[in-house]
């Protein structure tokens, strides 16, 4: 408990009641995992479910437990990495009936122990799969803990299709303890004296003018540099590419058909990004709304550099008809950007 208070005091506050519970439970299990007789065999110990509001410090609760974990075959991945390298991994194995097993054995190998962080399920073929791809982690005895911004049952909530999702649902709560981190505070909107994260080095520029630019340190883009970004066969336009900074309009990036796997390769290329005219999100924006909280959460768990120019304060633009299911995660991450707040 001694290293999670200091950890906390280090990142500039102090464990709260229901952060405490959560650090004791994960304590237990790192207790656990180390004992002797887990290395012999056995049952795995029991994983844990990690949910609660946005902001409440679970990655981070969980990211203290996982360093300290004195366990070599451990893994800590977010949940969009993770299906970007099962994707692939699954595909050479398509035709075999076995190709989850097999895909789940080789990207883990030996691992005991996996991280999942900001596990969420709103497509249904998603769902499916994430289906298989917990029974083979049961099935192959791995260790699962996992943080979210909804309890097992609230996951797929679109009634058309929660249905599906429901014998997922059950053996998480038969194979994982459901740890709750409740309470009304949000510690992204504490703020710091100083950045903890490169992510929160950059800036929310409104209304994004060529002189708000330049006091951001960014020479806005001439003409000559528009060119096209290769997607793996497919391109999309960018204002500009300087060394590691890559500068988008949001029309370019998020109302085309781009997706989360596009924003994870963009992210293996780019550590500072410029996203320029986000709107006020509206109903004709549902879509493009959807993957700019998919490229949010990639850019803040990459922890690139985001300067991103709205239309409006970013209360205005975050507010329309078109937002997303997890608009208040979205929100909570860009309110770590110096000047969300005006």
């Amino acid at each position: 408990m001694d290293q999670f208070e200091r950890a906390a005091a280090a990142a500039g506050f102090v464990l709260d009641d229901s952060q405490r519970a959560a650090a004791a439970r994960l304590i237990r299990l790192s207790e656990e995992l180390t004992a002797r007789r887990r290395l012999f065999g056995g049952k795995p110990a029991r994983g844990l479910y990690v949910w609660g509001p946005v902001g409440r410090g679970k990655s981070w609760l969980t990211g203290v437990f996982f360093e300290a974990l004195a366990v070599k075959q451990k893994r800590r991945v977010h949940f969009h990495e993770f299906f970007r390298e099962f994707h692939a991994v699954y595909a050479k194995y398509r035709k075999d009936r076995n190709a989850c097993d097999r895909a789940v054995a080789e990207l883990l190998s030996d691992c005991r122990v996996l991280f999942f962080d900001e596990f969420h399920v709103h497509d249904p073929g998603d769902a499916m799969m994430m289906g298989r791809v917990i029974t083979s982690l049961v099935d192959q005895k791995v260790t699962l803990v996992t943080t979210s911004n909804y309890p097992p049952a609230g996951l797929l909530p679109n009634p058309l299709y929660h249905h599906m999702f429901e014998p997922t649902i059950k053996l998480l709560q038969a194979s994982l303890d459901v740890l709750e981190v409740a309470g009304p505070q949000d510690y992204r909107a504490q703020g710091t004296a100083a950045p903890r994260s490169e992510f929160e080095r950059g800036r929310y520029l409104s209304p994004g003018t060529e002189q708000q630019l330049r006091d951001a340190g960014l020479e806005p883009p001439t003409d000559g540099e528009r060119q096209k970004v290769d997607l793996g066969g497919r391109y999309v336009g960018a204002r500009a590419i300087r060394d590691r900074l890559v500068w988008f309009d949001f029309a370019d990036l998020c109302e085309e058909r781009t997706s989360t796997i596009d924003y994870l390769g963009l992210a293996d290329r780019f550590d500072t990004w410029v996203l320029a005219g986000l709107p006020r999100l509206t109903a004709g924006h549902r879509d493009a709304a959807q993957r700019f909280a998919n490229l949010v959460d990639v850019l803040c768990d990459r922890d690139a550099r985001l300067y991103l120019a709205g239309d409006a304060p970013l209360a205005e633009c975050l507010q329309g008809e078109a937002l997303p299911i997890d608009v208040n995660r979205t929100a909570s991450r860009l309110r770590l950007l110096p000047g969300s707040a005006g």
